[in-house]
């Protein structure tokens, strides 16, 4: 094939490559970001998740681009995002256990950082507090609101509001606004995702209102992921924190045709045996491609209509009518359904850059523990 007729994602030295390998674009990966700070219309309203990428260098291509707010989910992202410079840091997890010594640790590493995290239960609020009093800090704290996921936060109004006083009266922490995810929402129909998003935020937005009304100050409004971002984005004081658009992968990808992002992650792997004369079997397991939801888990991009028949540790074995087009050795160049988990299972990325292999980036927050 000539370089005129080279599709975008193959690799001129792929020999070079070993396989199974995650391959990073970041060319694609910065018109993303570009792409999300035109939809919300300022990078001081996004608070992106790095959950989904975990790379430092990803963080400091946003950071170039205007966006200093983070959001993680471990101490280990946290950890990553200080390094990097990050000046806003949100931790979207109750602290609870060791993670509480360690978020301590980190913020006494990082005293200029402005750090966050979540609260939803009072005991988690009132060890919070001693912990940190007895440390000399002071830490903002969202409200988790529960606005129709069921995995965290609160849904009743009065507990939040009881929760939210005492939060205003302990010691060592910082009223700092609400937080809400809305995972569960990514209807293929954007105006159904849309009036399913506002319904859900409606519970916010009353929240907010009482809490005014009885004198606290709402200063934030941390909200939305992937799906929903682009609807919170017309919410004038709410910041949106997406993950996965930086990245893409073919679960949003073919749900929600209404986002115009790339697909900047792609597998790479190779035709190990040939099991039958429709059968390709590749070194694509469970442990390089994220295994968690149904078939497809990854969709391949030379050759689309491969189906999965038998997925294990090591192998994925595949039926096309075309595996005659395929010898042992040929490559395959595969988005993930699910990028996010996906990510996590590469120790680190291979760096494509016009066409070649040209370095690898260290999966920095892959790990669950850097160095606190």
């Amino acid at each position: 094939m000539t370089n005129a007729n080279k599709c975008w994602y193959e690799v001129s030295n792929v020999d070079q490559v070993d396989s199974p390998a995650l391959l990073i674009y970041p060319e694609r990966v910065e018109e993303n970001v570009r792409r999300l700070i035109a939809l919300v219309g300022d990078p001081n309203r996004l608070c992106p998740h790095v959950k989904t990428h975990k790379l430092s260098e990803l963080v400091r291509m946003q950071m170039n681009l205007g966006i200093r707010k983070f959001k993680c989910a471990t101490i280990a992202e946290a950890e990553m995002l200080a390094d990097c410079g990050a000046s806003d840091i949100l931790l979207a997890y109750q602290p609870v256990g060791p993670k509480l010594l360690r978020l301590i640790q980190l913020a006494k590493k990082f005293p200029k950082i402005n750090f966050s995290v979540l609260i939803d239960d009072e005991q988690a609020l009132r060890s919070l507090s001693r912990a940190v009093t007895e440390a000399g800090l002071t830490i903002d704290v969202f409200l988790d609101i529960d606005c129709g996921m069921h995995r965290t936060g609160i849904s009743n109004e009065e507990k939040a509001i009881a929760l939210y006083r005492l939060l205003n009266a302990l010691p060592g922490v910082r009223p700092t606004g609400l937080h809400a995810y809305d995972g569960h929402l990514a209807d293929s129909d954007p105006a159904v995702r849309t009036q399913k998003c506002d319904a859900g935020f409606a519970i916010v937005t009353a929240l907010r209102e009482k809490l005014s009304q009885a004198g606290f100050s709402v200063s934030r409004i941390v909200a939305g992921g992937t799906p929903t971002f682009p609807i919170h984005a017309q919410r004038p004081d709410v910041e949106c924190s997406p993950g996965t658009c930086v990245l893409w992968d073919e679960g949003y990808g073919s749900r929600c045709r209404d986002l115009d992002f790339l697909h900047a992650a792609v597998l790479l792997t190779r035709v190990v045996s040939k099991p039958g004369p429709n059968r390709l079997c590749l070194d694509l397991g469970h442990k390089a491609v994220a295994a968690e939801n149904p078939h497809p888990r990854v969709v391949f991009l030379n050759l689309p209509d491969a189906k999965a028949v038998i997925h294990s540790e090591e192998h994925l074995v595949v039926e096309t009518e075309r595996a005659g087009e395929f010898p042992v050795g040929a490559c395959l160049y595969g988005v993930p359904w699910h990028v996010c988990p996906t990510v996590a299972l590469h120790s680190e990325v291979v760096v494509i850059k016009n066409g070649e292999a040209k370095e690898r980036w260290r999966t920095t927050a892959r790990d669950r523990i850097l160095t606190i």
